[in-house]
């Protein structure tokens, strides 16, 4: 990010939130078709193209949340933001799952059980992560527009760029 730059930190979570979705209907998509279809390195890349995602780029995203925006909207309202890093512990639990049930398929290929194992954790984790999108997109971002002021915002901003 330039300096001088402003960037709208909403605008950009939300941003995040939408490149997340994308990976997250692959996922769902991919170990369905494994599922039904039977092992492919096709699907196998596109589950392993969104588990790179999620451990590469929603630690960071998460990371961001709790240390940029979370503490300046906890000076107005804290229940939200309590919820959501309960979300996000429950989710990382379950990316420690995904990525052990990826593993085990790499290995057994042709084995049913693990495949919907894998679609199973799979699920779960998408169900979760899209209505922890959900609520951030439309319960929580908008009680950080209604209560934070410009400064405040440029102060997650900043914070943003820090973490």
């Amino acid at each position: 990010m330039q300096a001088g730059r402003r960037i709208d930190p909403i605008a950009r979570l939300m941003q995040e939130h939408d490149e997340a979705l994308q990976y997250l209907a692959s996922l769902n998509k991919a170990t369905s078709s494994i599922v039904h279809h039977g092992y492919s390195a096709e699907a196998f890349d596109k589950i392993r193209a969104a588990l790179h995602f999620i451990e590469e780029e929603v630690g960071v995203h998460n990371k961001r949340e709790e240390e940029a925006l979370f503490p300046v909207l906890e000076r107005y309202v804290e229940g939200p933001t309590r919820l959501m890093r309960e979300d996000h512990k429950f989710l990382k639990k379950g990316f420690v799952k995904l990525r052990r049930a990826v593993s085990r398929l790499e290995k057994k290929k042709d084995s049913r059980a693990i495949a919907l194992e894998l679609e199973t954790t799979a699920k779960t984790i998408v169900q979760r992560f899209v209505n922890h999108i959900h609520k951030e997109n439309h319960i929580l971002f908008p009680l950080v527009q209604k209560f934070l002021t410009k400064d405040a915002l440029r102060e997650v901003a900043r914070r943003m760029v820090q973490s």
